[in-house]
Formats: structure tokens, C-alpha cells, sequence
């Protein structure tokens, strides 16, 4: 393969002091881990850093995250064993939102249930993801676990999620506020698709990755939108700090100055409780304790 058809993604940048950590019991509900000679997919839309749970487990303990939520990346393909090795080493902390082949056999399901997978990703955005054709074999064999659909989508296909959702048996949750372009002229137009969407109680949405939603200098556009969303739907908000960041080739975002924003976007603290730790211990640990 073409190096340049899956280019290289930027490490992490070494940690720097976190004046303020996050909240007792905060939930990270997206984050990714790569281990060193795991198959990497073909074709697929980049080529990540190894970056273990260990590396993970290290920023969670300096940000002050108490559990997380692992997300199958796309250059894995349907081969979800590095997740599921690392949901192994964390059992307690950890849950895990996989891709799955959509014919997979009732008995898989549960036997990944019961080592903490919460939820099937669809993926639109990047190569290897699962299609939509994929949702209602999907959906039909995951209602009865209580686990959700993840979607990583474009804002066109906002429209398309909402005509779907009532007939949808399962809770629903949106990748980066479904990827609206902030700095795009119709803006507003693409938050209000959000927040329609949001007015369903079995729709959710994370606050997370502002890089990949505006271009402006600490993320302005997506403060601005997020205290919105906080204003309208608290209970539908869930955060995510998109660790270690994939898919940035020319400049790498900042963990410190992203938990910094977070602080200032969610300055209520009985709202910052709600989505740092409430909503998501209700959607993804339900049950556990």
C-alpha cells in the first residue's frame, strides 16, 4: 500500500500540567488505543500512532478520569481484539463501543456484552466503517442487550438519522456533534439539525474534538455551540476527549488547554456533573455497579 493513501498521524503531545482537573468520577465516552503490529486495515483513511492503554490509563490518571469509553477506530476493520484486550486490562473502568458485521450471531453479542462491549459503531466518515445499510440487522439484534448504535457520520446525513431514529429499538449516540462545520455560513442551520435530533430521548451527542469542527483559535465556534446545546439538552450531552486525537497531520491539539476549555464551556457545576459523569455512568454502566 501507498503510504501517502493512509499518511501518518501526529503523536500526542507529552502531557503538559493540568491546572485544573476534571470532576470526580468524570466518564471519557471516546477515546482509541493501538498496539504495535495489530493488522492495520486496507484500504483505510490514515495510519495511527501506537498509542496502548497504558498511555491512556496514564492521561486519565493526570486529567482525574475515572472510566472510559473505547471506541473501535476504522483502521481496524471488524478485527476488534485490541479493544477487547484492553477492555481485559481495565474490566472495571472500561467499556467498549465496537464494529461488527452486521449477520454476527446472537451468541457473539452476548458473549462481548458480557465483556463490557456497550454499542456497534456506524461510520461513514472513513474507510473501513460500517455503512448504513447495516442498521436495521443491527438494531434488531442489539435491543434487547441495551446497547446503542454510534454514529460518526457527515452533517448531510443528520436529516437521514433522524428519520430513522423512531424506528430505531435502541438508544442512539452522535461522534463530535456530528461533525458540523462551525465555521461553515449555515451553521446555525447544522446545530438546529442537532438539537431536533436531541429533542428524542433516546438520541445523545458528545461534546468533543473541537478541531474537527472549526478552525478558529481555541475553538471559539465550538465553545459558543456547546453552551447552546448545554442551554437546550443537558441531559442529552456527553463528553469526550477523542484521546489520542487521530487523523491530525500538521498540528496536534492540546490536552491541557482542551480540559482548560472544557472547564470553561461547562462552568455549572451541577451541569458538568450531569454530562461529565451522570449521563454517561445512566448510558454505558448501567447496571454494572
Amino acid at each position: 500500500m501507498n503510504p501517502s493513501e493512509a499518511p501518518l498521524c501526529l503523536p500526542p503531545r507529552p502531557l503538559a500540567p493540568i491546572p485544573r482537573p476534571l470532576p470526580d468520577g468524570t466518564v471519557d465516552t471516546h477515546f482509541h488505543v493501538f498496539e504495535q503490529g495489530a493488522p492495520l486495515a486496507t484500504p483505510r483513511s490514515y495510519t495511527p500512532e501506537v498509542r496502548t492503554l497504558a498511555d491512556w490509563q496514564a492521561y486519565a490518571s493526570a486529567a482525574n478520569i475515572a472510566r472510559g469509553i473505547l471506541v473501535q477506530p476504522s483502521v481496524y476493520g471488524f478485527d476488534n481484539s485490541v479493544l477487547l484486550a484492553a477492555l481485559a486490562g481495565d474490566p472495571a473502568r472500561l467499556r467498549g463501543i465496537v464494529v461488527l458485521h452486521p449477520e454476527t450471531d446472537r451468541a457473539e453479542f452476548r458473549r462481548l456484552d458480557a465483556l463490557g462491549v456497550r454499542g456497534v459503531r456506524i461510520n461513514t466518515r472513513n474507510k473501513g466503517g460500517l455503512p448504513f445499510s447495516a442498521i436495521a440487522a443491527l438494531s434488531a439484534r442489539i435491543a434487547d442487550l441495551g446497547w446503542m448504535l454510534q454514529f460518526q457520520v457527515r452533517p448531510a446525513q443528520l436529516e437521514e438519522i433522524g428519520a430513522l431514529l423512531p424506528a430505531l429499538a435502541c438508544k442512539v449516540v452522535l461522534d463530535h456533534l456530528g461533525f458540523v462545520d462551525l465555521d461553515a455560513a449555515d451553521a446555525e442551520a447544522q446545530l438546529s439539525k442537532i438539537q431536533r435530533l436531541l429533542d428524542s430521548p433516546f438520541c445523545y451527542t458528545k461534546l468533543s474534538a473541537p478541531y474537527r469542527l472549526t478552525r478558529a483559535a481555541t475553538y471559539a465556534p465550538f465553545g459558543a455551540a456547546a453552551r447552546q446545546l448545554l442551554a437546550s439538552h443537558p441531559e442529552r450531552l456527553l463528553w469526550g476527549s477523542d484521546w489520542p486525537h487521530t487523523e491530525l497531520f500538521d498540528q496536534m491539539a492540546d490536552d491541557a488547554e482542551l480540559i482548560e476549555l472544557t472547564h470553561g464551556w461547562l462552568a455549572d457545576p451541577g451541569v458538568a456533573r450531569q454530562v461529565l459523569v451522570t449521563n454517561a455512568e445512566a448510558l454505558f454502566f448501567a447496571g454494572d455497579d
